[in-house]
């Protein structure tokens, strides 16, 4: 069936907008100020309130400026606000995210060389080496990748590898990167499809990540190997410890057994059952290391473990959608935010299976839960440290309502202490495989 669209048409639509009594006083008002301004609802400033039953003490909010680095602060903040507890740190300490970041792309290379060549094979029209080839490497990653960098390569405090212009502003290094990156790509693919043996193999490539050290040293500068750490607390006491490694200041100072902490969904899909294990097929970073692995519950079971969490004093790692009913410089995630459907006398609500299988919504960033108001123990909004500094929501805080919560969360990060003996045996079990575009492998 093909439908075009005739001058008839067009007058008749034209004549319906304009026998609409609002209509010209509503295109002077979108065309003026935007959708959004036009359709934001004032009341979700007084229903979405910085007032929380539990509210964790977690200092200054820290700014990701313009890198995608928010899974990397989400995780490292989880990590500080126990530490800040434990060692009295100031509310300005960090640890570094360069530090991260510089691994994670180096990691990711070698990373992206590898299923380069199991799917070498394979023609480049077919949708995995496509997959591939869109985006050979980028700033956005999940809490296993995280946990992998760590296991491998520790931590250190920001002071000892601060920020650098191409931290903050990663979109000239992405795209060098990725054009060497597909550059590479094609030599591997060509020496496979000439019989290449493995060693040959094996030297090229690690002549090509010979070549992405250089690189990203130049752009992050080169990762530090021993430090000395020095802090003045809150009662301005002076501390010093020298000649740390990155793995022996993450085991005295974070000292977390990094096994306890899992991911749990919410994918409300028909291809996902509840109480599975998933994992996505060529999503990760480091090469045998923590893959990526989701155990999939009910919304208000994932909802109970971040409120658990939370009871005891320990904040959760989360991602959702936050482009959507979002006020950024208010700090408000909450349905109705804006009014898009009273405005443009349309419909667009959509379930969060339709929104999932159809592309409209999936989780594209990670933040922290940091306090939540319980009415009756029953959540009724959630405090959430962004990473996008303090000149946005309150001193960089925000509010999600927890309707929010239902519709846009799809990941939390919790201990396996507070999962019921249901969920541990569930997790426990062995990942289905999910195709490498499955929305539950989009990066944070």
């Amino acid at each position: 069936m093909t439908l075009a669209i005739s001058k008839e048409d067009l007058a008749s639509f034209h004549q319906a907008y304009q026998a609409r009594p609002e209509s010209k006083v509503l295109e002077r008002t979108v065309t003026k100020n935007g959708v959004q301004a036009a359709s934001f609802d004032w009341h979700s400033i007084a229903d979405n309130d910085q007032h929380f039953s539990i509210d964790l003490a977690t200092g200054e909010v820290a700014d990701q400026k313009q890198s995608g680095r928010c899974w990397m602060f989400a995780a490292l903040n989880t990590m500080r606000h126990d530490m800040q507890a434990k060692f009295n740190l100031p509310d300005d300490f960090e640890l570094s995210q360069s530090y991260q970041f510089f691994w994670d792309k180096f990691e990711k290379a070698n990373y992206f060389y590898e299923n380069v060549l199991k799917t070498a094979d394979l023609p480049t029209d077919d949708r995995r080496v496509a997959w591939l080839m869109a985006t050979p490497q980028q700033d956005g990653g999940q809490w296993d990748m995280l946990v992998a960098l760590i296991e491998k390569y520790g931590v250190v405090p920001q002071s000892a590898m601060p920020e650098s212009y191409n931290s903050s502003r990663s979109n000239e290094i992405n795209g060098v990167l990725n054009q060497k990156l597909r550059h590479d790509a094609v030599i591997l693919r060509d020496l496979v499809a000439q019989g290449a043996s493995e060693a040959d193999l094996t030297a090229t490539r690690k002549t090509m990540m010979q070549d992405i050290y250089r690189m990203l040293a130049y752009a992050f500068g080169e990762p530090v190997a021993n430090f000395d750490f020095e802090y003045r607390d809150k009662d301005k006491q002076y501390h010093r410890e020298a000649n740390l490694s990155p793995q022996s200041f993450f085991s005295k100072y974070v000292g977390w057994n990094l096994d306890d902490y899992i991911s749990v969904i919410h994918a409300p899909t028909k291809d996902k059952e509840y109480y599975q294990t998933y994992t996505i097929e060529m999503l990760g970073n480091v090469v045998g290391g923590r893959p990526v692995k989701h155990l999939n519950l009910p919304m208000n079971e994932f909802k109970q473990l971040a409120v658990d969490q939370l009871k005891a004093g320990e904040s959760v790692w989360f991602g959702s959608d936050v482009s959507k009913e979002s006020e950024r410089k208010l700090g408000i995630m909450a349905l109705g935010t804006y009014g898009y459907e009273d405005l443009f006398d349309t419909q667009l609500t959509m379930s969060k299976e339709d929104a999932l299988d159809y592309g409209q919504s999936m989780m594209n960033h990670a933040m922290v839960l940091t306090g939540v108001d319980l009415v009756d123990d029953q959540p009724t909004k959630w405090k959430v440290e962004n990473s996008w500094g303090t000149k946005v929501g309150e001193k960089g805080y925000f509010v999600m309502s927890d309707a929010w919560m239902d519709k846009y969360c799809y990941q939390v990060v919790v201990n396996k202490r507070f999962l019921s003996d249901q969920q541990a045996a569930a997790q426990a079990q062995a990942p289905v495989v999910l195709k490498p575009w499955d929305p539950m492998g989009t990066l944070a």
